[in-house]
């Protein structure tokens, strides 16, 4: 019987290289397309079931990738532009131009090759957007170009081909070659004697392998037009500062204040940012007020459905700053 072939767009990133290699797990013939390959031996032990493609899918001609797409079965869009770009004002064109409009043309192309499932790794701000009503978050350029991605690979599409979405929350584990993104938390707190939490804040958290379990569960189980906010363990952020602190052995004492006591200072960095011809994604202002917030996820909502296993967030956290502390 031959393998089912699948194609994972972002295969030597994070998300996407921890895809491949449960594809691989459950006996697909894996193609990545990415960028780069951060270590010549990514896919040492795979080579049988995993080939690696270094190109830029913006880059290629529609005859190419259709011709790349012949006979596949499954295409993870596991690339894009997430928050923490900084890009020129307006920030809703920046990032309808790097996720929406990419998005479409994949999921157009896939869908005239036949492809029968296409998954979208987007975000866990799609989610709150359509919860948190009273924030305006829908209205903020990255969660409502992340609802238009959503919505395009839909209408692509309907009919012919599932298309599902991965609501994706803080997400940890590490990969060679790669510094892990929570670098960021790890140079502030060197930086600072005090740091400022808010009380009450929590993120939902999950691993990087239940990431891959899910965008698979989401190819093989999920409906056509799925949307699966995905969760393990709902993190408290001061539980989240402190680990960083007593993992790297600093002295920066955590500091509980509400977030009006530092609303001013963060809307000043979206006037900074204005004054620079520059807007963020979702402003500053906003972004702070949601790490005060609680925005948890029930794991029941999806874990069944997309058959993603039980994990340790907490472990994972662990060995995620203990990488960056060896390699940084």
């Amino acid at each position: 019987m031959d393998k089912k072939k699948a194609v994972v767009l972002g295969g030597t990133g994070l998300l996407g290289f921890a895809t491949v290699q449960e594809l691989a797990q459950r006996g697909y013939d894996v193609f990545s397309v990415a960028l780069d390959l951060p270590s010549d031996d990514l896919f040492a032990g795979l080579e049988d079931s995993v080939h690696s493609v270094i190109a830029d899918v913006n880059d290629m001609s529609d005859d190419e990738i259709r011709e790349k797409l012949e006979g596949v079965y499954a295409l993870f869009y596991a690339i894009g532009a997430d928050e923490r770009v900084l890009p020129d004002a307006p920030a809703t064109r920046f990032f309808y131009e790097a996720n929406v409009l990419p998005t479409q043309r994949l999921a157009r192309l896939a869908r005239e090759a036949g492809v029968k499932k296409f998954v979208v790794y987007g975000s866990y701000f799609a989610e709150f957007a359509e919860r948190l009503h009273e924030t305006d978050l829908i209205h903020e350029g990255y969660p409502l170009t992340r609802l238009m991605q959503e919505q395009v690979a839909f209408a692509e599409g309907d009919g012919a081909m599932d298309v599902t979405s991965l609501r994706l929350p803080y997400i940890f584990g590490h990969m060679p070659g790669r510094m892990p993104l929570w670098k960021m938390f790890s140079d502030q707190m060197k930086q600072t004697e005090v740091f400022p939490v808010h009380p009450g804040g929590k993120t939902a958290a999950v691993t990087v392998k239940q990431v891959a379990q899910a965008a698979v569960g989401a190819a093989e189980q999920g409906k056509h037009r799925g949307t699966y906010a995905i969760s393990e363990y709902n993190l408290p952020f001061t539980e989240f500062y402190q680990m960083f602190i007593d993992k790297m052995g600093l002295d920066t004492k955590l500091m509980e204040m509400p977030y009006e006591a530092v609303r001013e200072q963060m809307a000043q960095l979206d006037q900074h940012a204005a004054s620079e011809g520059k807007e963020h994604g979702i402003k500053m202002e906003l972004a702070g007020e949601l790490r005060a917030m609680d925005l948890s996820i029930d794991p029941a909502e999806t874990k069944e459905t997309l058959g993603y296993e039980d994990d340790d967030v907490i472990a994972a956290i662990e060995e995620t700053i203990d990488y960056i502390i060896e390699h940084e």
